[in-house]
């Protein structure tokens, strides 16, 4: 299927380091379509949703955020820290979207993996299924976030 101008516009956006070094899509070969598609198809396949996982992501940044980059416990489970720097990050798709420059931590205490964040990845993911592309230096792994996570 052809792609739309605006479709094709976006992969152009995510592709370059205009608002984000490196781009949002790394080195990735695939279409944003396919890397949102294939993403939401791991998903399924581990029994949780997008809104789940962002869900989930925003509510441990919102228990290390008062700690002020200090770690903290949650849950028996989890050793979190919520950093955050001046500015902000837009969200690259065509709608007013602005997230605080903040890192959230997470490790799992039982495996010792952890995993990294921004406010502005817990926006793609919850609004556009987005999870960047493979070699983005913000790509979240579907599969890695359910397991840390859940």
């Amino acid at each position: 299927m052809k792609r739309s101008p605006s479709d094709l516009k976006l992969e152009q956006m995510l592709r370059s380091s205009k608002l984000v070094a490196g781009g949002f899509m790394g080195t990735d070969s695939r279409t944003v379509e396919e890397v949102i598609r294939e993403d939401a198809a791991e998903l399924e396949r581990l029994g949780k949703t997008a809104a789940q996982v962002a869900s989930r992501m925003r509510e441990l940044t919102l228990i290390a955020r008062p700690a002020l980059g200090n770690w903290v416990e949650a849950e028996n489970k989890y050793r979190i820290r919520s950093e955050e720097w001046k500015g902000s990050l837009i969200c690259p798709w065509p709608h007013v979207g602005r997230y605080e420059k903040r890192i959230t931590t997470c490790i799992r205490l039982e495996t010792n993996e952890k995993i990294d964040w921004s406010d502005l990845n817990i926006h793609l993911i919850e609004a556009h299924g987005f999870f960047e592309g493979r070699g983005a230096y913000f790509r979240l792994e579907p599969a890695d976030l359910v397991r840390i996570l859940f």
